[in-house]
């Protein structure tokens, strides 16, 4: 699964497609090192921030959880990210696989 624990934090693994049709979370996928991702598509552009800020408002949308808790922890100008959301323990992870 594309989600782990950190200390304090929630952890998850992004593929993000900027420039989509529709703002979507497709689900997890095999990632080329062995492990997953979540794929997501979004309709901004990659410049400015403006694909990582809508990703930020999906994720905390579909999730429902304050924008606030989540951050783009690497990747920030990559289509592989890592999100890290803070306050995350054991019952939110299962929480979000749940959900994926």
């Amino acid at each position: 699964m594309p989600f782990g624990l950190a200390p304090g934090a929630v952890r998850v693994r992004v593929h993000l497609t900027p420039k989509a049709s529709r703002n979507a979370i497709q689900g997890p996928v095999a990632d080329a090192d062995g492990g997953s991702v979540l794929k997501v598509q979004v309709t901004a552009v990659p410049e400015g921030g403006k694909a990582n800020a809508a990703l930020i408002k999906l994720l905390a949308k579909a999730w429902k959880l304050p924008k606030t808790a989540l951050s783009v922890e690497s990747g920030a100008t990559s289509r592989r990210k890592t999100i890290r959301i803070e306050g995350g323990d054991e019952t939110l992870l299962q929480k979000l696989k749940k959900k994926v």
